[in-house]
């Protein structure tokens, strides 16, 4: 069908050639907008109509095998709303009371003279017209009633004349409740006062108000909503309305990544790889703060303006490998603040991809590592002394002690002298310093791997090896733990040497397990608070013949095995060790 205002084809059926003709001609130069064509019989109309597209019908009703009610009767069972005209000479109200009945659009009786004509034109236009106007106002509707906005039309006094499901369903209603009802149903008092002195004034004025607004839901909950509403020419209302609920819980959800990106505690900066050197388009404080650098300094530039000379070319490298095939990546760099000092930055980088999956953005996080670096170098250089240390210690100093051991058995079996006991003690003092010594040199690297050990067998084992007097051992420990066995073996005996050695000739010593680990305690003098803190240090000893080593051992070699070890009171008063952190062995 054609649209309202264009050309309209016409279909005209008559049983008599000449007159059928002479309707065509005399209407198409009455209206130059009709194109008419003819057919003789009903039958030929149905065959026309099923192989062409016309806007209207004209029919005579008086025709052999099938009158013009009958015809009429064949079009609406194809077509109901196609335009159909009754244009007869032999009509009576009998023949319009059928055709009305069988949904004629319109009756025109056959007269003479030209004016006929032009009545029949101008029906012709008219019907079309209508027809055309009333498929539009469908197709509208239509579109209306699914639209995804709400869609309302009030009347002159604010009543709903049609809202659609979508708006109705905004409100928690169903449609046909809100018909006939006044809009201040779906607004709180404050919205309807709102409406009333300030939107409504300005769409009388304006034609059109747009903004936001707060809905009234039938279970009395509110909802922020977009508001559109116009003024037509007869006077009525027409509103949009779009639920802002979830757009504002994601604004409120970037606003809170905004303010967590601003406040957090690391460097963050975002960069743009669409654009030429991938510059950086946000830095937060950190940032800032880091480098010494504004965000408004640094925004639009590369990230390298913080490199140096002194930045290592290989970890730049991976870093831009990395941009480039879209992965993460981490690397420490030597960095170099807007000052000039120095810093070592370790930089995480990472793609963050758009709702296609295509990388929008890189995230950088930003970390001053300078201090954990410094001490690392100074963890290597201590390290190189105590290994330079072990290698004296091992030769120059053993050696010695072997030639001082030879010559005391010499000495014993020359002379029999209480002096040469205090020389062998000293000795042993001599060796056991060499042998903690050399332990606490060659430790400290992580166990890689470890072994099921049954900890109860081996604390057995351990007491056997250890100078015990008058003591006691109290096993309560059943726990298999994951550990190197010469190492674990170490600490154990030094915690039940320690123990032996400063809690008295009778005392009690007990191993027994804790939740995530084990502790050694004894009913001995303990340690004094003050001291807790630091008995693990090298240098720490309050017995005789201690090395000072021994609870240093203990706690390197929990280290190793990424166990924590604290000193403590136990319940009778004395020394308690805990070692905690240790993962059971299924």
């Amino acid at each position: 069908m054609t649209e309202t205002g264009g050309p309209i084809r016409v279909l005209h059926v008559d049983d008599e050639p000449d007159f059928a003709d002479t309707v065509a001609a005399v209407i198409e130069r009455e209206d130059e907008r009709l194109s008419v064509a003819t057919a003789t019989s009903a039958r030929e109309g149905l065959d026309r109509l099923a192989d062409g597209q016309f806007d209207c019908v004209v029919s005579d009703y008086d025709m052999p095998e099938m009158n013009g009610i009958e015809f009429l009767r064949a079009v609406r069972e194809e077509d109901p709303e196609l335009p159909f005209i009754l244009f007869t000479g032999r009509g009576s109200e009998t023949v319009a009371s059928e055709a009305i009945s069988a949904g004629v659009t319109d009756y025109l009786q056959k007269e003479r003279g030209l004016e006929q004509y032009s009545l029949l034109a101008n029906d012709i236009e008219n019907a079309v017209e209508r027809a055309r106007a009333e498929r539009a106002r469908e197709r509208h509707l239509e579109a209306i009633e699914t639209a995804r906005e709400g869609i309302s039309i009030l009347d002159e006094d604010g009543t709903f004349r049609y809202v659609n499901e979508a708006y109705a369903d905004l409100y928690g209603y169903a449609p046909e409740e809100m018909h006939g009802e006044h809009w201040a149903l779906i607004y709180p008092d404050d919205e309807v006062d709102l409406a009333t002195e300030e939107i409504l004034p300005t769409v009388a004025e304006e034609g059109y108000w747009h903004g936001e607004s707060t809905g009234l839901r039938a279970d009395g909950s509110t909802f922020p909503e977009d508001h559109v509403v116009s003024q037509t020419a007869s006077g009525d209302l027409v509103c949009t309305v779009r639920d802002l609920t979830d757009r504002r819980e994601r604004e409120d959800a970037l606003q809170q990544r905004g303010r967590m990106l601003d406040e957090a505690p690391v460097g963050i900066t975002l960069s743009d790889p669409s654009r030429e050197d991938n510059p950086l388009v946000y830095a937060n404080e950190e940032f800032e703060e880091l480098t010494g650098y504004d965000a408004e300094e640094v925004n639009g530039r590369n990230c390298r303006f913080l490199q140096g000379d002194d930045t290592d070319p290989e970890a730049v490298a991976e870093m831009r490998s990395a941009i480039a095939d879209g992965e993460r990546v981490t690397v420490e760099l030597r960095n170099y603040r807007k000052d000039g000092t120095e810093f070592w930055n370790r930089i995480t980088i990472a793609p963050l991809g758009d709702s296609a999956g295509e990388v929008a953005n890189f995230v950088g996080f930003q970390e001053d590592v300078t201090e954990r670096k410094r001490h690392e170098r100074q963890l290597e250089q201590q390290n190189e002394r105590l290994e330079r240390l072990a290698s004296t210690v091992s030769h120059d100093l053993r050696n010695p002690l072997d030639v001082a051991r030879g010559n005391l058995r010499l000495a014993r079996s020359e002379c029999d002298s209480d002096a040469l006991d205090d020389v062998e003690r000293a000795h042993e003092r001599m060796a056991a310093l060499i042998d903690d010594l050399l332990t606490v040199a060659r430790g400290g690297d992580p166990i890689e791997d470890g072994e099921p050990i049954a900890l109860g067998g081996l604390v057995a084992e351990c007491w056997r090896g250890v100078s015990t007097g008058e003591a006691t051992l109290d096993i309560e420990v059943d726990r298999t733990v994951e550990a190197d066995r010469s190492r674990l073996r170490q600490l154990v005996e030094n915690l039940l040497r320690n123990a032996v050695e400063h809690g008295g000739d009778d005392v009690t010593v007990t191993v027994g397990d804790l939740e995530d680990g084990w502790y050694v305690e004894d009913d001995g003098p303990g340690i004094p608070a003050a001291h807790r803190d630091t008995v693990f240090d090298a240098d720490f000893s309050t017995g005789v013949t201690g090395t000072g080593f021994g609870l240093r051992i203990v706690e390197q070699v929990a280290t190793e095995h990424g166990w924590t070890v604290r000193a403590t009171e136990s319940e009778a008063g004395g020394a308690r060790f805990e070692i905690r952190g240790v993962t059971d062995e299924e």
